[in-house]
């Protein structure tokens, strides 16, 4: 019989591990787990994508998601971005001694909801029970495999393209502070923790879409200096086009952030033809009417990313530096 907190036994290998391991396989089974063995052979794939992420998001539950969703959302949509379909998930869990089984149940479910969304299937994994003070409550690693669909990558990008973001920025930066800080809001802000292959499915049938990448730690600012530097281009920001809410902007305001460098789980860049926008954006609007145009790829200051006020003045907008915020994902 389990408690209702885990403890180190159950990472020893034996009966209460066992039983570990089938709390975790009672919301998470399919054909693969079932065989539970060492390792798990998968059918080939023509075009496989692999990746591979981390997760030690604090606090562990929050407005619009928890660390569950943010685990298999955070790797699937690495996937997405690259023009791949998620297939297969790998899934370690470093669990904390004494961390409560009624919430590593709501993380398994939240698991097992996204994993759904995305029609990937968690096929192998480890778990270990740390002793106390050796982790916070809960850490997640998740590998995971897609089949490319669509060669989309930083290489494409030119002069010209046109830089769209599916939404309005910094939803999850902002929420997360919050809630670590017990700050409290009049409005309900939420993270917008999500995953995007749904979204990036549909754009699949546009040609045109050079380059996609979600907008995580180092927001806005880091994906487009990043794009900037490693194509010699140049990135041109209309400022007021870009999508901030409201509940954002005060956050900023009152503790001296900025939006652009504020991270995002589930809201990405784009880059794409001038030719396709229109029908990019299209899409884009049907799951977020903040989706928007909001700059070009120009050859004006190479390796810089230029913000244009709504009075035409120019400013650079740097890639972030220093901490700005941990334990974000």
């Amino acid at each position: 019989m389990m408690g209702r907190n885990i403890t180190l036994a159950m990472g020893n290998g034996g009966e209460e591990n066992y039983l570990l391991l089938q709390k975790i396989f009672k919301h998470l089974k399919n054909e693969y787990l079932e065989k539970a063995e060492d390792g798990t052979p998968l059918p080939p794939l023509t075009t496989p994508i692999f990746t591979t992420d981390s997760f030690t998001i604090s606090p562990l539950f929050f407005k619009g998601g928890d660390i569950g969703k943010l685990a298999v959302a955070g790797a699937t949509n690495d996937l997405a971005m690259m023009g791949a379909e998620p297939k297969f998930l790998s899934l370690s869990f470093l669990i904390e001694e004494g961390f409560g089984l009624r919430d590593f149940e709501k993380v398994l479910k939240s698991i097992k909801k996204e994993c759904e969304i995305n029609g990937a299937k968690v096929v192998t994994g480890d778990t270990k029970v740390l002793p106390q003070g050796s982790c916070d409550k809960l850490f997640i690693n998740v590998s995971a495999v897609g089949e490319r669909v669509k060669n989309y990558s930083q290489e494409n990008i030119q002069e010209g393209d046109l830089i769209l973001v599916s939404g309005d920025i910094g939803r999850h930066g902002s929420a997360i502070f919050i809630a670590r800080e017990g700050i409290e809001l009049e409005s309900e802000l939420e993270s917008d923790c999500k995953s995007l292959f749904p979204i990036v499915k549909e754009l699949f049938e546009i040609e045109g879409v050079k380059a996609l990448r979600d907008a995580t730690r180092g927001g806005v600012s880091a994906v487009l200096n990043e794009w900037a530097k490693e194509r010699e281009v140049c990135i041109e920001l209309e400022e007021s086009k870009i999508p901030i809410s409201d509940e954002v902007r005060g956050v900023c305001e009152i503790l001296g952030f900025e939006p652009l460098i504020l991270a995002n789980e589930g809201t990405f860049l784009a880059a794409v033809s001038p030719e396709s926008a229109p029908r990019v954006l299209e899409v884009l609007q049907k799951f977020n009417p903040n989706a928007q145009i909001i700059g070009e790829v120009t050859k004006s200051y190479p390796r810089r990313v230029v913000l244009i006020s709504e009075w035409g003045t120019r400013r650079f907008l740097d890639m972030p530096t220093g901490e700005i915020l941990p334990r974000i994902c």
